[in-house]
């Protein structure tokens, strides 16, 4: 919300200077988001002396005007009437930046040079007049600048309330405040009811068929008004808080609205059929057309006021075009109203309709003060339109609520607050802000909030405005009473941020994506229709499609952060993410969330550099990076087996496998579909690993089984088989290790070869087999026979040949 500091100072002495006053404010829990010097765009205006006028050569209105300003003297084209020279004048400078927004440029007219503009008050936002040049005093300086020469000087605040504080919705509301930080008087606006006549009783009625959505309707009439624009002081305070002047009524409305928090509207009362307002709920579809020319359609939920025959307000948001102020209204019906919050608020929502009268009423105003506003208004109305008032108001308000008192104890009060303030320091404060303040006992205070407080209700309420009274900054800091040890991470946490450390040392980088994910990301899995994972939770109300279910994958975000980065031009990356996924059971039951972890490596190994040749990443480098990663929480003894055809959904057969520990699934790890690929626009192969926590956390080795270094040396011998092209390497590696032979201390594989020497539907495989003793050094014979005794046992295991 914007305030002018001149128009605050109608109704309080401001004695703090600008910036001090922000800050106290901002403490006071309003927020001064900005403080923005009114007039600033009058900056290369200055006060210019005509030394001489010329008539155009070019065109017989303009005049050749030298105008003087003080530094140098500056040729100007101007076609105002009333020059003349030794006048003195606004003149704006090239690049000033006008009301218009539009910066002045240094221009030819009509062949003639013009280096400034000699400027109307219009013009500059200053008044009205845009009939000639605004002339200045004599006695101004000449090149001195316009706000100087004026004492234009007016700041604005931008102030950004909570939800909670709708009464300082308004001037009158802000000035309450800062007559409380400086214990300075609040002065209201005072005025006298001109002289009625007639009784708008017997022209006119209201009628409240839902009094929950509408409690309170309050009206006034007037008659033989006279629309034109508003006078410069109106228009101006309107421009100052960034409201734009329209004519007299209207802005009178706006006015008070924003003065005293109450919105109000004016119809043209020869515009309502049978001269009275009815105030109903609308029917199912009905439509209704609104002051900005749109029609919408409405629900039984929203509430509407109405003529004698038809809507002409949709009530607390917006006025309808059938009714509006307009150069032929005489009378005027003025509606001052009190309407339902949530009423308002989903009307407003629904309709996508926000306005200033909504954003208030939908906080909450002061139901008691509608009177109030409705007789400032229309006395101001009577004024300015040269209109006469009809004697009596309407006041509908059929059940006013009670002010329940609220008890407040002093010494509770200090106890959340940690502050040590005494009873007479909490009764001033509160008594500051228009609380009225009764002492129950030497602890305790009975209060009754004004009812322009809407939002105090409870005693930590009323502890909340000490707080904000005394200062947030004078309660003292302090610790609480409890050990400083920090407890030890466990579970889950503790091994998610293992496994984040792990990878960050791997290379890679983490992502963390929305847990909403497009509703049609199943189909770009291929995921089949029997896939737990098609067993969506949806959002009942999503912010986009894009985010219309709850991930039952972490794949789809991390393509979709692969996507982003290629169109960055960043195509290798290694990302991983840690998250839960969720299954959905049922309607009436809550989905099964599980924790997983996911990544993904796509681009070259390495990046390119001046020594090494770009080579893409494959499936054994991603396969690489999670057992490298599992062996750092000590898990060693994994195997890799290949997924079947029709397991593989998004991954590609044959480039895809299983991840075991001990026969236990722990998650896959493999190559992207190219079909899905296609979906996100990716053109480069991605390669995934998908490893479930839950299961993982539970295979952790909680002991570490550790051996002596040994004291003899290792004997290597090689052995090559010739194998069918569909035995995976992994399960002759596994074949040899599982006849658990004592001397065998590792074994490793160190060549594939597949060509032209070598059968048809075979490959040539190529093992490092170690053996050593803890016991002896061992001789060539015993490791001989041993190594072809094993070597017999594999070929006649896996059928295999012996090269050569």
């Amino acid at each position: 919300m914007k305030v002018s500091l001149s128009w605050l100072q109608d109704y309080v002495a401001i004695e703090m200077e600008v910036n001090k006053l922000a800050d106290a404010l901002t403490m006071a829990g309003l927020e001064v988001e900005a403080v923005i010097q009114r007039f600033e765009y009058l900056k290369d205006v200055l006060v210019g002396r005509i030394i001489e006028i010329k008539p155009h050569p070019g065109a017989d209105r303009l005049k050749l005007c030298q105008v003087d300003i003080g530094s140098r003297i500056l040729p100007v084209v101007c076609g105002a009437l009333n020059i003349k020279v030794g006048m003195k004048a606004p003149l704006a400078m090239i690049g000033a930046q006008l009301p218009d927004n539009k910066p002045l440029k240094k221009g030819i007219i009509r062949g003639e040079i013009s280096e400034g503009m000699l400027c109307s008050a219009g013009e500059l936002g200053i008044g009205l007049d845009l009939s000639g040049v605004h002339e200045l005093d004599s006695t101004n300086e000449i090149g001195l600048n316009l706000c100087r020469a004026l004492d234009l000087d007016d700041t604005v605040f931008e102030i950004g309330l909570t939800p909670n504080r709708p009464d300082c919705l308004s001037i009158i509301g802000i000035a309450r405040e800062i007559a409380s930080l400086q214990n300075v008087p609040l002065k209201l606006p005072q005025y006298e009811i001109p002289a009625e006549k007639g009784d708008i009783n017997t022209l006119s009625s209201v009628k409240i068929q839902d009094i929950n959505h509408c409690p309170r309707y309050s009206a006034r009439l007037l008659e033989d008004i006279i629309i034109e624009p508003s006078p410069f002081w109106l228009a101006d305070r309107l421009i100052s808080v960034g409201l734009r002047p329209i004519n007299n009524i209207v802005d009178i409305t706006n006015f008070v609205m924003m003065e005293t928090g109450q919105p109000l509207h004016a119809f043209d009362f020869d515009l309502l059929a049978e001269n009275k307002i009815i105030v109903r709920t609308a029917s199912q579809g009905e439509k209704f057309k609104t002051l900005d020319n749109k029609e919408y359609l409405l629900t039984e939920e929203m509430l509407l006021i109405c003529d004698g025959k038809q809507p002409v307000a949709i009530g607390g948001v917006m006025g309808g075009l059938n009714s509006e102020i307009n150069q032929n209204t005489r009378r005027v019906f003025l509606e001052s109203a009190y309407f339902n919050p949530a009423s308002i608020r989903r009307t407003s929502k629904k309709l996508g309709l926000s306005t200033d009268a909504a954003y208030r009423f939908e906080r909450g105003i002061d139901p008691f003060k509608t009177v109030a506003a409705l007789n400032r208004a229309a006395v101001l109305m009577a004024k300015i339109s040269k209109g006469k008032l009809i004697a009596g108001f309407i006041d509908e308000y059929p059940n006013p609520p009670s002010i329940q008192p609220i008890n407040l104890s002093v010494s509770q009060t200090n106890r959340v607050l940690g502050t040590k303030l005494a009873a007479g320091q909490i009764e001033q404060m509160l008594k500051s802000i228009e609380f009225k303040v009764d002492s129950k006992d030497h602890d305790t205070f009975i209060i009754s909030p004004p009812t322009f407080r809407v939002d105090v209700l409870r005693p930590e309420d009323l502890m909340e405005e000490v707080a904000r009274l005394s200062g947030y900054n004078q309660i003292p800091t302090t610790f609480p009473h409890i050990p400083a040890e920090a407890r030890t991470q466990g579970g889950l946490l503790a091994l998610r941020n293992k496994l984040k450390d792990l990878l960050t040392g791997l290379g890679f980088n983490e992502a963390i994506n929305y847990t909403f994910i497009h509703a049609a990301s199943c189909d770009r899995l291929n995921l089949k229709s029997d896939d737990p994972r098609r067993n969506l939770v949806k959002i009942v109300n999503p912010l986009t499609e894009d985010q219309a279910v709850l991930r039952t994958s972490l794949i789809p975000g991390l393509l979709e952060n692969i996507r982003n980065n290629i169109a960055q031009q960043t195509p290798d990356l290694k990302l991983f993410e840690a998250g839960k996924i969720f299954i959905a059971k049922g309607t009436d039951e809550l989905p099964v969330e599980t924790e997983i972890l996911a990544g993904l490596w796509t681009g070259n190994r390495i990046k390119n550099t001046w020594y090494s040749k770009p080579v893409p990443s494959d499936f054994f480098d991603i396969k690489g990076a999670v057992e490298g990663l599992l062996s750092g929480i000590k898990m060693r003894d994994l195997t890799f087996t290949a997924m079947q055809d029709s397991q593989c959904t998004y991954t590609r057969f044959g480039h895809t496998a299983k991840i075991f520990d001990h026969g236990q699934e722990l998650g896959l790890v493999g190559e992207i579909q190219p079909s899905v690929l296609k979906q996100y626009d990716i053109n480069q192969s991605v390669f995934i690993f998908e490893i479930d926590l839950d299961i993982l956390l539970k295979r952790i080795p909680l002991e570490i089984n550790a051996r002596p270094l040994p004291k003899y040396p290792s004997v290597s011998r090689d052995i090559t088989l010739i194998v069918d092209q569909d035995i995976e390497v992994e399960k002759i590696l596994t074949g040899l290790m599982d006849l658990k032979e004592d001397l065998v201390e590792s074994l490793h594989l160190f060549d594939i070869f597949e060509g032209d020497s070598i059968p048809e539907n075979k490959k040539s495989v190529s093992f490092r087999v170690t053996y050593r003793s803890s016991m002896t050094t061992l001789k060539d014979e015993t490791i001989n026979q041993l190594h072809q005794e094993l070597s017999d046992k594999l070929i006649t295991k896996f059928n295999a040949l012996l090269p050569g």
